[in-house]
């Protein structure tokens, strides 16, 4: 691999830069380090709250390009470069859907708020995870404002329980099996690759200059638009052969394993 050209470096998070225990590494923070010596731009792109991408990464906030929401939403430090909410039309038809989805659990996800009803204590405790900003309604069916998404939460498979009750709106919306357990729906072009390609249009950034690192369907469209894509050791099936290059796994610093490869071929 010839990584001298990169000018991009693009990741999702969980399953990718997160470890099983959902934390960076120390090391990776050492090598952001050495990517901006270099004037690399570092992208962190999730299904994840900006809010607590954010978190994740809170000693480089300021410095880093942010998609969250499945590219939904996208901040460059204190500039949105993008929102693409949901009409709201589509979101009583989800919820009515997703009756026929037993132990489904839905979350309507704003800019930097989420919203649920609050009848499992449970899937409250799971959510905190991955939402650091949220609020608990009686009924989620009334909310009237702006969704960028519906996330649903099925504590034993996304793809096997949630999907079959939500596949008939595919010709419409979005819609992502974006982890183990969740699934995600939205506007049509609220997903990372059409995030991405307005990121990599401001900088002017090729495919040829992009690397991107992913686990899940839902990075399917960002690994499209680089030229260095790479796969995690643990990513899903399809992941894997969309995928230029195959990396160690999350629990295993795969992306730092690629990114010392990449600061080796870009001298300061």
């Amino acid at each position: 691999m010839d990584l001298s050209k990169i000018k991009m470096v693009v990741t999702d998070m969980d399953g990718t830069l997160l470890n099983s225990n959902h934390e960076v590494s120390a090391r990776f923070f050492e090598l952001f380090e050495e990517l901006k010596k270099r004037d690399i731009l570092f992208v962190a792109a999730s299904g994840r709250q900006y809010n607590s991408i954010v978190h994740k990464l809170q000693s480089i906030k300021n410095e880093i390009i942010v998609i969250a929401e499945n590219g939904g939403f996208a901040m460059h430090q204190d500039q949105e470069l993008l929102s693409t909410p949901m009409d709201k039309r589509y979101i009583d038809t989800i919820l009515k859907s997703l009756e026929n989805a037993h132990g489904a659990h839905a979350v309507l996800c704003g800019k930097r708020n989420a919203y649920l009803n609050g009848n499992s204590s449970e899937f409250l405790n799971k959510l905190k995870e991955y939402y650091s900003e949220y609020t608990v309604m009686e009924d989620i069916s009334t909310f009237e404002g702006e969704v960028l998404k519906v996330a649903v939460y099925h504590f034993e498979n996304s793809e096997k329980f949630i999907y079959p009750s939500v596949k008939h709106l595919e010709d419409d919306l979005k819609v992502k099996i974006s982890g183990e357990n969740w699934l995600d729906l939205s506007h049509q072009n609220a997903h990372k690759g059409f995030a991405l390609a307005q990121v990599q249009k401001k900088h002017n950034i090729t495919k040829a200059e992009t690397m991107v690192f992913g686990d899940y369907n839902n990075d399917l469209e960002m690994l499209a638009l680089a030229d260095y894509s790479f796969a995690m050791a643990n990513a899903h099936p399809n992941v894997l052969q969309a995928a230029n290059y195959t990396t160690k796994s999350n629990d295993e610093n795969g992306v730092e394993h690629i990114l010392e490869q990449l600061i080796a071929h870009r001298k300061v």
